[in-house]
């Protein structure tokens, strides 16, 4: 099913996949939903997934605001309360993911479960030469960038093609913010994984930060297991930032998260 939802001032695009609980996707930069390829269906076979599209991305018009994770994030909780849900599931990659983020962050209530793939919890996170290709990133690139597949998708999506220019602007301005979330990341309440590509854009020293905000990779589990972390994390084998979302590995890494029962709140 396809459909639009105003939510603040925004025709949000959505498709719904499949049955049984809800999930939330939220797809990275540039990208659109349907941009997770195989990776959705696979979700769907057992839950009812909810790919989204955000603001100037895929089938969704920009708006008069800029690009932020924590006004996208607003979007995802009404988005959510539109549909009639007391909460959700929410899983998102690179930009989804700290779309995801903001999310359960700000609207604690709407997310059930959350699953950020390959993204840091702060900008230094990313290795240096990621962070310098961000700062570089302008509006002069708009046109070259008409070259990618990236392009391709929005060219076929888009309800306004000719705002490509104001997308790669946006985007760039957003990439030069500085963010740690460290400390909202320590508060969160939701049951969190982290998936990484082994060979991904984040430091493997921050990605164990990331994890142990989490109250992960603290102490040992012990022979029973009764020390493991309410976190989990995920380091997908023979993939990097650019692929790991189309990989087979991320549903099968994902899907027994999701369907394990939720710890008892204390």
């Amino acid at each position: 099913m396809m459909s639009h939802a105003d939510v603040n001032g925004l025709s949000l695009y959505f498709e719904e996949h499949g049955s049984g609980e809800p999930l939330v996707l939220l797809h990275g930069g540039l990208g659109a939903g349907e941009a997770y390829g195989p990776t959705l269906p696979a979700l769907a076979e057992h839950r009812r997934v909810i790919a989204v599209d955000l603001q100037a991305h895929g089938r969704t018009a920009d708006v008069d605001r800029p690009l932020r994770p924590e006004t996208m994030a607003d979007d995802v909780a009404a988005l959510i309360a539109h549909l009639g849900l007391a909460s959700a599931d929410v899983m998102g990659y690179s930009l989804g993911a700290k779309v995801a983020l903001r999310t359960a962050i700000q609207h604690p209530e709407a997310v059930r479960r959350l699953v950020l793939v390959s993204i840091p919890c702060k900008r230094d996170g990313w290795f240096p030469e990621v962070r310098a290709t961000m700062d570089q990133m302008g509006p002069h690139l708009a046109e070259p960038m008409k070259q990618s597949p990236v392009y391709e998708l929005y060219a076929r999506l888009a309800p306004r093609v000719e705002d490509w220019p104001t997308l790669i602007g946006k985007t760039s301005e957003s990439l030069k913010r500085d963010f740690d979330w460290s400390a909202e990341v320590a508060a969160l309440t939701a049951p969190t994984m982290l998936v990484f590509a082994d060979a991904d854009s984040v430091r493997p020293a921050h990605i164990m930060e990331f994890f142990a905000l989490l109250g992960g990779g603290l102490r040992d589990a012990g022979w029973d297991g009764s020390g493991r972390p309410a976190a989990r994390l995920a380091i997908l084998p023979g993939t990097t930032h650019y692929d790991i979302s189309t990989s087979p590995a991320l549903p099968a890494a994902v899907v027994p998260f999701l369907d394990a029962p939720l710890p008892q709140r204390a």
